[in-house]
């Protein structure tokens, strides 16, 4: 068994949105800044990389590394992370807050 056999699968998560991808990218920016402070205690941000159809991010998550990217779109975002093997229990409560947090930023459709 390597180790591609125990890591867990990513998960991906796709929040429809009538924003335009201006809108859209400016929201889920202005959540992410508002997360680093909320969050500040279970989350830390080390990379942040913005290109045109999105974000790709590293972030310790409750002392775990998380990667993923989040692609906008014109009508919809897709975030899609990979937990650590620690944290893969908690993929689908992860999975569901991801969502949650999505449709109450981007106002869902």
């Amino acid at each position: 068994m390597n180790a591609t056999d125990t890591d867990p699968a990513p998960i991906v998560v796709t929040v429809p949105h009538r924003l335009g991808k201006t809108e859209a990218t400016r929201r889920i920016k202005a959540a992410i800044d508002n997360a680093r402070i909320r969050e500040a205690a279970k989350l830390k941000i080390t990379e942040e990389t913005w290109a045109d159809n999105g974000l790709r991010f590293r972030v310790i998550l409750l002392g775990q590394p998380c990667v993923g990217t989040i692609e906008i779109d014109e009508d919809r975002a897709k975030a899609e992370f990979k937990l650590s093997w620690y944290q893969s229990h908690m993929a689908k409560p992860a999975e569901a807050y991801i969502q949650q947090q999505g449709l109450q930023v981007l106002g869902g459709s």
